[in-house]
C-alpha cells in the first residue's frame, strides 16, 4: 500500500454533502491533509467497500449522523502540489448528496468541529472553490431527484 503523501496513484476519497433545513454540514479537519480547514465530511474508501457504503461510514465516523438516499453529485480531482510541482497529495473525490435523517452532528474521528451552515454564510469558513462547486452540484442532484420522484 502506498502512502497518501507523494502517492504513486490517486487515492479515492468519498464525500457526502448533507443538507438539513437548507443548511450544509461542514467539518473542520483534525488531520492532514488540510488540517484545521473546513470542508465536507468524507475520507478514503476502503478496499472491498462500495462507494455509497463509504459515504455512510464516513458520516457516522466523523459526525455521528445518518442520511436518506444518496445521489451522485460530482467527481473532483483534488491535487496538492509541492514547491517543485510534484503531486504531494492526489485524491479523486466522489461526492454524494443527501438529506439528513437522524443523529445530532458531533465532531468525532479525525474531525475537530462540525457546523450546519447555510450556503449564503460560507464566507468565514474559507471553503475551496471545489467545495462551492460540489455544494451547488449536490443541490442540483437533490432537486433532480425530487423532480423525478414527482
Amino acid at each position: 500500500m502506498t502512502g497518501r503523501e507523494y502517492p504513486d496513484r490517486p487515492w479515492v476519497g468519498i464525500g457526502c454533502i448533507v443538507f438539513k433545513e437548507g443548511r450544509v454540514l461542514l467539518v473542520r479537519r483534525g488531520k492532514p491533509p488540510r488540517m484545521g480547514h473546513w470542508s465536507l465530511p468524507g475520507g478514503a474508501q476502503h478496499v472491498g467497500e462500495r462507494a455509497e457504503e463509504a459515504a455512510r461510514r464516513e458520516l457516522r465516523e466523523e459526525a455521528g449522523i445518518e442520511v436518506g438516499p444518496l445521489s451522485l453529485a460530482i467527481v473532483i480531482d483534488g491535487i496538492t502540489r509541492d514547491e517543485d510541482g510534484r503531486a504531494r497529495y492526489h485524491y479523486t473525490i466522489i461526492d454524494f448528496a443527501a438529506e439528513w435523517v437522524n443523529g445530532e452532528a458531533v465532531a468525532a474521528d479525525d474531525v475537530s468541529e462540525v457546523a450546519w451552515v447555510h450556503p449564503d454564510d460560507f464566507a468565514p469558513f474559507e471553503l475551496t472553490p471545489e467545495t462551492h462547486r460540489a455544494v451547488a452540484a449536490a443541490r442540483d442532484a437533490l432537486a433532480r431527484r425530487a423532480t423525478e420522484a414527482g
